[in-house]
């Protein structure tokens, strides 16, 4: 089991250096959409610091608190695009019965589809969410807390990405679904839990796991409780699995395309 998890883990990090190593082709390119996205992150945090220069605590949240939110947000979308970049793409890979080349691979068929694909500009996240973290008050602890937790919330966002979109096994506009899923988990994580109620919080914790992926892992890093990782880590467990669960017993109902293209 345990050199099984680890071949994987070998897989994913090549195929990773695969695609970067494609898409830096055009070093030019490659540079600029990731330095454009770190000056995009800064300019809705300008928003933030104009906000708190009026107001000094929002839905519970002081400045501090809004930088690690970005940062563990920005951490999160980084993670999840660096290495499973494709999974946005899986509803309509599966309804125009494009996964046969994935099929006939001696990998597991989903790891192979989500890591398929890079997006370049989530590097940018990914350092801009550590410049945050250092702004925050680095240390240790909240650095290898921080680096958990990212690598946690990419993970709860893929797999729930993952569900929706393997629901294109059974119905049209999964894509739409999807979609709509993940937009509320990326946009509604920058906002601070406390001025969501009622049934908001309810969905937070249910169909778009932000408290999961986000809000929880805040309240740790600022105040250490273990219980409380214990739940996060165990929710991830369930959450994957479920992920799995749902794309194999789809897979079961999938129709080739009939459209066999090489993957090298």
């Amino acid at each position: 089991m345990l050199m099984e998890a680890k071949k994987e883990f070998k897989f994913i990090l090549l195929s990773i250096k695969y695609n970067l190593a494609r898409e830096m082709t055009n070093k030019a390119t490659f540079l600029t959409n990731i330095i454009f996205m770190i000056l995009n992150n800064a300019a809705f945090l300008v928003e933030w610091i104009i906000f708190f220069s009026i107001k000094d605590n929002i839905g519970g949240y002081v400045l501090k608190d809004v930088i690690l939110l970005w940062a563990l947000a920005s951490g999160t979308y980084a993670i999840c695009f660096i290495f499973f970049g494709a999974v946005q793409e899986l509803p309509n890979l599966i309804m125009n019965g494009k996964i046969d080349s994935f099929l006939v691979q001696p990998k597991n068929v989903l790891i192979s589809i989500l890591i398929s694909k890079t997006k370049v500009s989530a590097i940018g996240d990914l350092i801009y969410s550590y410049i945050l973290l250092l702004i925050y008050g680095i240390s240790f602890k909240n650095f290898l807390l921080f680096t958990l937790f990212i690598i946690i919330g990419g993970i709860i966002t893929t797999a729930i990405a993952t569900i929706f979109g393997s629901l294109a096994f059974y119905i049209t506009k999964a894509d739409t679904i999807a979609g709509n899923i993940m937009s509320t988990m990326l946009n509604f994580g920058t906002y601070p839990d406390g001025i969501f109620k009622g049934a908001i919080r309810i969905l937070f914790y249910t169909i778009a796991p932000i408290s999961f992926a986000i809000y929880m892992p805040l309240h740790i890093i600022k105040e250490f409780n273990i219980v409380n990782l214990l739940i996060v880590i165990g929710y991830t467990i369930l959450i994957v699995s479920i992920a799995f669960l749902i794309f194999y017993k789809g897979l079961k109902k999938y129709s080739s395309g009939n459209l066999m293209s090489a993957r090298v």
